[in-house]
């Protein structure tokens, strides 16, 4: 059983700076894709970053250059570090996992964490 634990989150002022990480558990391949999305009430799941076992990143355009991922594959960790926070940026924050075992596709959620952007 795969489970995701995450940690952070938190209150922050505008142009602050915050990090979430998540520790994935469990029989994982040696190749996945971590990552992180959001979502606010009323709205749909969006993409915030993900990073592959290899590095390759990927970034939502309203995060790129003020937020970076970083993956332990040692560890099976996943953190993002986010900088010049604004208040848009306040949402729930959920960590991903995803992979293949013998050819079939698996897909993990973590229970989410709070990111609030206020003064």
């Amino acid at each position: 059983q795969v489970q995701l634990v995450e940690s952070g989150g938190g209150l922050v002022q505008p142009g602050g700076s915050l990090s979430v990480s998540c520790a994935a558990s469990g029989i994982i391949p040696s190749t996945s894709v971590m990552g992180w999305y959001r979502q606010t009430p009323g709205s749909q799941r969006e993409l915030v970053a993900t990073i592959t076992t290899a590095g390759a990143t990927n970034y939502a355009d309203s995060v790129w250059g003020r937020f970076t991922i970083s993956k332990d594959n040692a560890m099976n960790t996943v953190t993002l570090q986010m900088n010049s926070l604004k208040p848009g940026d306040t949402a729930v924050y959920y960590c991903s996992l995803r992979f293949y075992r013998s050819f079939v596709p698996y897909s993990y959620w973590g229970e989410g964490t709070q990111v609030t952007v206020s003064s």
